[in-house]
């Protein structure tokens, strides 16, 4: 075992410091022990640390929930494989040090990458800190133009051409999070049927799907980094990409890309973009058709789809913390089963409007 951290007792839920600190010292080079680790707030699924050397030098290390895992879930090589992949291609993801499986060393497997200094927008207050009005006001444009990037990356020429079909993505999304959302039910918790109503009206209104990208499965703010130009200078939590429909991931950024006078938040907090000098869901949704190319039509369809996705995925983040899985991340939750059918509520009247979703 490696050198322990100063203070053993101040690391967080999920680390084991001495194994972590020597595998850092046979894989980085120069790193220089003893490690300091602390969580990263925000994160409800896999689990971000800080990590800095007695040197200062930051690294950013992901790893699983410490309890309750999907067995489809929270794929570390998979996120890992990803962003080395596109280390090379211009789409602005951290670089990646090492990947480590042995579970011997920290209890479940996990990748170490660069630390990313930027700002992360979570809501409304955050971004009028990060940002001045015309500051904001070129976010919308550079979000859609680095997903648009990220979807024209040839998935063949760097290697990920096997990361998942390429055909039928919609279809095998509702599968899998139909199951999922089943599989993670809780005790008393009883949602009325109406997820699974709106899953079989999405499965009987599929789109045609236009062509295979890259697939992120949860672009939106909070998921990047940005520079203080208001530019992407990462994308971040890799952990559902796929190959499949760009669309979808175009849908669930028009989902987050909240407006004023859209009216309760289901996040809980003002959405970032509802702060003055944000581009409009119209003007981004715009950026990113004239770059791509694509045919936005359909895209309430796909928003429609997005709210649908991320009830079912609040489900299974909710039954997470209901058996402890928060390392830490104490926020509360207790709202969680209401925002659940909010969402999904939002997705049916979504779906029956044909979707306008507030881009018209």
């Amino acid at each position: 075992m490696g050198p322990q951290t100063d203070a053993d007792t101040a690391t967080p839920v999920g680390i084991d410091p001495g194994p972590v600190t020597s595998w850092f010292e046979t894989h980085i080079e120069d790193v220089v022990p003893p490690l300091r680790f602390s969580l990263i707030a925000g994160g409800r699924s896999n689990l971000t640390y800080r990590v800095e050397d007695s040197t200062s030098r930051p690294f950013a290390l992901r790893r699983p929930p410490v309890s309750h895992v999907l067995p489809t879930a929270h794929d570390m090589s998979r996120e890992y494989r990803v962003m080395t992949a596109l280390g090379g291609t211009g789409v602005p993801v951290p670089s990646t040090y090492g990947l480590c499986v042995d579970e011997a060393v920290n209890g479940r497997p996990f990748y170490v990458m660069t630390f990313v200094d930027g700002h992360i927008l979570r809501d409304a207050a955050g971004a009028e800190a990060a940002f001045d009005v015309p500051g904001r006001s070129s976010i919308g444009n550079h979000m859609a133009e680095t997903l648009a990037a990220l979807h024209a990356v040839d998935v063949d020429a760097v290697g990920l051409g096997d990361l998942g079909r390429h055909e039928c993505y919609i279809e095998r999304q509702l599968r899998r999070w139909t199951e999922q959302f089943h599989n993670m039910q809780v005790e008393g918790v009883d949602h009325g049927g109406v997820v699974e109503e709106v899953g079989d009206a999405l499965a009987a209104s599929i789109p045609a799907q236009q062509g295979t990208a890259i697939v992120h499965g949860d672009y939106r703010l909070d998921n990047v980094v940005l520079d203080d130009d208001g530019a992407v200078a990462a994308i971040l939590d890799w952990e559902i990409c796929t190959l499949g429909d760009p669309m979808a991931d175009v849908g669930l950024l028009m989902v987050y890309w909240s407006e004023p006078d859209d009216g309760e938040s289901f996040l809980g907090t003002a959405a970032p973009t509802t702060a003055a000098g944000f581009s409009s869901r119209r003007e981004v949704l715009d950026r990113y058709a004239e770059i791509s190319g694509r045919d936005v039509t359909d895209v309430g369809f796909y928003m429609a789809f997005g709210y649908w996705k991320l009830a079912c995925i609040l489900q299974g983040v909710y039954a997470r913390y209901v058996a402890g899985a928060g390392a830490g991340d104490t926020g509360s939750v207790d709202e969680f089963p209401k925002t659940v059918r909010r969402l999904a509520e939002r997705a049916a009247v979504t779906l029956a409007e044909g979707g306008s979703g507030g881009t018209s």
